[in-house]
């Protein structure tokens, strides 16, 4: 599985931006899929996880204005993003790994991430 993210920018606070993730092999149905995101200074958090059976967590700091969507035909998995604030600035890489859970280091690929800069 091998992963680039695409979509990063900047934006100003409340605006939107749409992440995407593709795999050039295939997302594989059997692994789970994440978004993560790291801040300068900060540990790798989750943002969202697609699971096996197409559900969707989401991180409660994303709730509400974060939506994951998969689309099986393009290999992607794309991340919109909404009603962004400061502290979603960060650099947000797209995963996917073996269904045992949603933090980092059960993911065992990971693409090169994508820079996300919100200004106040």
């Amino acid at each position: 599985v091998y992963l680039v993210e695409s979509g990063g920018g900047s934006v100003q606070a409340g605006g939107s931006l749409r992440l995407s993730c593709v795999s050039a092999g295939g997302l594989g149905s059997r692994n789970y899929l994440g978004w993560f995101r790291q801040a300068p200074g900060k540990e790798r958090e989750e943002v969202a996880l697609y699971d096996t059976e197409g559900r969707i967590k989401y991180a409660d700091s994303v709730k509400g204005r974060f939506i994951v969507s998969k689309d099986v035909a393009k290999n992607t998995l794309d991340l919109q993003m909404s009603s962004l604030k400061s502290e979603d600035s960060a650099m947000y890489y797209c995963a996917a790994g073996p269904p045992m859970g949603w933090r980092p280091c059960d993911f065992n690929y990971w693409g090169q991430g994508t820079q996300v800069t919100v200004s106040s």
